[in-house]
């Protein structure tokens, strides 16, 4: 089935403004609650939200196999469980509903009514029902500046880095969507020249600035998936924000790896950009050396030309650009990391998130992470309120935003916005 959402002829009778990271060639999807208070799963087209679960009622997904409630519920899964086939046929559909030569819903007031939202009529709500998160270690850059720092320059890449992509498996409870403030973690560390370690709040608390791919069910218990058909397993990519304190991790982290000082907070954007709809946007993967074995030999562009930046707004201040960089520095691009997840038989399901690891390029202003731009606070980043950062302080905003584009069409991901707010309070009642 040919991808027609993705003709960038294609103009919307909705308003798009020039610059909206979501043109009609995007069509991502999300869940949001409306002024009804109904949950219903969705997409967005400029700043107009649509209910797809009230398109469907409507009648407007005739000659698709869908069930009646397959937009009507509270998560994505199920609709993602379908497959390529059903992601496909529906983005189609919703280009030919939209687009500027069919008269069919736009020229339908009631109909319209009941399917068209403002933003500002509705709320975003976590798109998946995240079952297992797995979070990889896959940028050279990163790796390499975060192994020079702890273990010096020869010793930057651990033996098997270049043979395998890296990763840890997470906890997806505290994931959450943009604009959900988080609070300052406490745990163990180490203070410097300390022989005892203590409680405490992190103050080192940093944002990681990547991207995460959501999968669908892939395989069975002991099934391996070829890296030539992984790609058809991956639904899309959300920014994805992976909290860390630094403090923590670095006393926790040996021999087990991160715990506590990364499974506080995870924050997403709330819209999946499908990877049907960044298709036009691939580029080739930076060149591996030594050849990966050959179940990670993976032919063709893998990777995609996503620019990426990291922001910190202080409480009452202008935000200040940390970062800019670029999700095809990866080194390990997603269809290696999920064959190697799967390579020993661990099954994939509807939903599961896969984040790439912290996204730095060849550059210091490219680096993915206050840990990396900052040089472990050596050198401190000046806000534009005058203020300095060696890492994130309490009250401030991190703010992160993606998007691709040539000279045809823009396609973005909008934006992942969270607050840092101080260690939490509980206050009982006496």
């Amino acid at each position: 089935m040919s991808i027609s959402a993705n003709d960038p002829n294609r103009a919307s009778w909705l308003y798009v403004n020039k610059h909206s990271d979501f043109p009609i060639q995007n069509i991502p999807f999300g869940v949001f609650l409306t002024r009804e208070d109904v949950i219903t799963i969705g997409t967005r087209i400029g700043d107009t939200a649509i209910d797809l679960g009230a398109l469907h009622q409507l009648g407007y997904f005739d000659g698709i196999p869908l069930t009646d409630d397959i937009f009507l519920q509270d998560t994505l899964n199920d609709f993602i469980a379908d497959g390529r086939k059903t992601w496909r046929a529906v983005r189609n559909r919703i280009a030919e509903i939209f687009d500027a030569d069919n008269e069919t819903l736009k020229n339908n007031k009631k109909h319209k009514e009941i399917v068209c939202f403002r933003l500002d009529e509705i709320e975003m709500q976590m798109p998946v029902l995240v079952g297992d998160y797995t979070d990889f270690y896959a940028s050279k850059e990163h790796a390499t500046n975060v192994g020079t720092m702890f273990r010096g320059k020869e010793n930057a890449l651990m033996p098997n880095w270049l043979h395998l992509p890296v990763g840890y498996h997470g906890r997806s409870s505290s994931i959450v969507t943009t604009h959900i403030p988080i609070h300052r973690p406490q745990g163990q560390t180490l203070p410097e020249g300390a022989s005892k370690p203590v409680f405490g709040p992190s103050k080192l608390v940093d944002f990681e600035l990547e991207m995460a791919f959501i999968t669908t069910d892939a395989n069975d218990l002991g099934e391996p998936i070829p890296i030539e058909e992984a790609e058809d397993y991956i639904f899309g990519l959300v920014l994805f924000n992976d909290w860390s304190a630094r403090d923590i991790q670095k006393w926790e982290y040996v021999p087990l790896g991160p715990f506590l000082g990364k499974n506080f907070a995870s924050t997403i954007s709330p819209w999946i950009v499908t990877l049907d709809a960044l298709e036009p946007f691939r580029v080739e993967s930076p060149k591996q050396d030594p050849k990966p074995l050959q179940y990670l030999v993976s032919k063709g562009k893998k990777s995609f030309d996503i620019n990426l930046e990291a922001a910190i707004k202080p409480k009452g201040a202008k935000e200040t650009v940390v970062s800019r960089t670029n999700f095809k520095h990866m080194y390990w691009n997603m269809a290696q990391q999920l064959t190697h997840h799967t390579s020993n038989g661990c099954p994939v399901n509807s939903g599961d998130m896969m984040g790439s690891g912290t996204i730095s390029g060849p550059t210091e202003d490219s680096y993915g992470s206050m840990l990396e731009l900052t040089w472990r606070g050596e050198k401190p980043i000046k806000m534009k309120d005058g203020t300095k950062r060696k890492f994130i302080n309490d009250n401030d905003t991190v703010i992160m935003r993606g998007y691709c584009e040539n000279d045809d069409v823009r396609i973005g991901f909008g934006q992942v916005k969270t607050e840092l707010l101080p260690v939490f309070n509980s206050k009982k009642k006496k």
